[in-house]
């Protein structure tokens, strides 16, 4: 019998050690964990979750999971767990997802989740680990924009040569046109009649100038083309939401209603993924912008396969006041804009970068009376 009693005391010293290595591994991992049940309701909630979500333990434990998540997943949550348990698919579980999380003061930030399912006497769990991607994606779009920094340092310089180059080259025909017209006033103004033949020369002459001035505004032109941009397969989905959660840093995104749709026949588009976040975010942004005193702010992310063959149509589209009339034709134009701080270079470039994508971009109205930028990509061959 005092065999048996030693063998409990052992497994239950064990159990216990156990129990404290966890608990001990739960309050120092970085990663927040929340455990809830078929409910959805939260039954445990790491210190990390306390540290990023703000609240205590005591305020979550028994609330429903949804309080932590913004619009639209907050209203959707339930559904999601009744749809796993009623069909057995798994939609997040085992996969992980980028998403946006809710803080404990409204507002919104990008994470990474990562959910798995446990068995506990009868009844099932699911364990969620998350990871604040603030600060990483800060730091990317520092280096992006240290990057772009560079890279437009480097334009510039090479705009310079360039404009050096051109004056150069375009000088000597320009010169060239200017004195054959001058010739040819001299003979109009000349008493007695007029050379035709030396006037004749003097014009073929300068057309001849004009047409070597305009060729080599096209050699150039073609020159710059043969930098083309490097594209990869990129997933549509992860980058329409990393597009949009690198828009919502340091924005209020408290009350805006965002969804990203992707559908099914949509897989990989061939982009270069720092260029399209930069579109993504001009766009984005720009709808929060126009949304901000509006009493009902929608935000809507779609991608779907588009009418020309081989592409996809992304639209980004907003409930807010909808496009000015006046400037609908020059929307694209540099330095165009209707914000008091705006410069108005943010859609020229995104009109940039998609064409250099073999794309194109244009406006409409959306469904709720604001504005939907649609542009359209290239499908990655999956072969």
């Amino acid at each position: 019998m005092a065999v048996a009693d030693d063998d409990y005391d052992a497994r239950l010293d064990a159990h216990s050690l156990e129990q404290a290595l966890l608990g001990s591994i739960l309050a120092t991992v970085p990663d927040a964990l929340i455990v809830i049940d078929m409910r959805g309701r939260i039954v445990s909630f790491s210190a990390a979750a306390q540290r990023m979500f703000q609240y205590a333990q005591s305020d979550v434990l028994g609330e429903n999971i949804s309080m932590l998540m913004p619009s639209p997943d907050r209203e959707r949550h339930d559904g999601y767990i009744d749809h796993y348990l009623s069909t057995g698919e798994k939609r997040i579980i085992g996969i992980g997802r980028l998403t946006a999380a809710r803080r404990r003061d409204g507002s919104t930030f990008p994470i990474e989740l990562s959910v798995g399912e446990v068995q506990d006497q009868g009844q099932r769990l699911f364990t969620g680990f998350i990871r604040d991607l603030t600060e990483r994606q800060q730091a990317e779009r520092r280096v992006a924009d240290l990057q772009a920094e560079l890279a437009h340092a480097s334009r510039v310089t090479a705009m310079g040569t360039l404009a050096a180059a051109l004056a150069h080259e375009l000088n000597q025909p320009l010169t060239a046109i200017a004195n054959y017209m001058e010739a040819g006033r001299d003979l109009l103004a000349m008493p007695g009649d007029v050379d035709r033949d030396l006037l004749g020369e003097a014009m073929a002459e300068s057309a001849a100038q004009a047409l070597r001035a305009g060729e080599i505004i096209r050699s150039l032109r073609e020159f710059i083309r043969r930098g083309e941009t490097v594209r990869q397969p990129e997933p549509m989905r992860a980058l329409l939401a990393e597009g949009a959660a690198l828009a919502f840093i340091g924005v209020d995104s408290r009350g805006i209603d965002m969804d990203v749709q992707v559908d099914r026949a949509v897989d990989k588009v061939l982009v270069n993924r720092v260029q399209l976040q930069q579109v993504l975010i001009n766009l984005v942004r720009n709808a929060m912008e126009a949304m901000q005193d509006r009493p009902v702010r929608i935000l809507r992310l779609t991608a779907a396969p588009a009418a020309d063959a081989g592409k996809v149509e992304v639209v980004v589209a907003d409930s807010g006041p909808g496009l000015d009339p006046d400037m609908s034709r020059t929307l694209f134009n540099p330095f165009t804009t209707s914000k008091a701080t705006g410069m108005g270079v943010g859609l020229s470039i995104s009109q940039t970068i998609i064409e250099g994508h073999g794309g194109r971009i244009w406006a409409t109205a959306s469904p709720w009376g604001g504005a939907a930028f649609h542009f359209t990509l290239d499908r990655a061959d999956e072969e």
